[in-house]
């Protein structure tokens, strides 16, 4: 897994029409955030996806770590030191799903789910819009 500083994180993409029409995945804080700063490279699902191609990525409104790790803990195994608050309820970047996978080599695979592989992933300045499970269009708020 890439260690990275403040200083190597990925620009922030720019809202375009085109990125607006995408589908959105909702995924919970702080791994959405690792996701569009090109940390995580892999999203655990439970079911697989045939999908390929561009997504909006979601900070769903609920908050927490799913494994054991404290927030410092997981700062520590991605190499990096994490933010203190997270965006949460909106869009905050973008990435594109390039495989699916049941084995794979990144450190963020769980063994027992299905690894939805990201590449390209981006920032972008938030929009707030409801989240859903699976993949959603969003309807932003003004």
């Amino acid at each position: 897994m890439p260690s990275q500083t403040s200083t190597e994180l990925p620009a922030s993409a720019r809202w375009t029409p085109a990125l607006q029409s995408l589908p959105a995945l909702a995924i919970r804080q702080p791994y959405a955030w690792l996701v569009v700063n090109r940390i995580k490279d892999i999203e655990n699902r439970s079911r697989r996806t045939n999908y390929r191609g561009h997504v909006l990525i979601h900070a769903s409104l609920s908050e927490g770590l799913l494994f054991t790790d404290s927030l410092d803990e997981l700062g520590a195994r991605a190499g990096i030191e994490l933010p203190e608050s997270f965006k949460t309820g909106g869009i905050v970047g973008v990435a594109e799903i390039v495989a699916c996978e049941r084995h794979h080599g990144s450190d963020w695979k769980d063994p027992a789910s299905w690894g939805w592989v990201l590449a390209n992933a981006r920032p972008l300045a938030f929009r707030p819009c409801k989240g859903a499970l699976g993949f959603f269009r969003p309807k932003f708020t003004a």
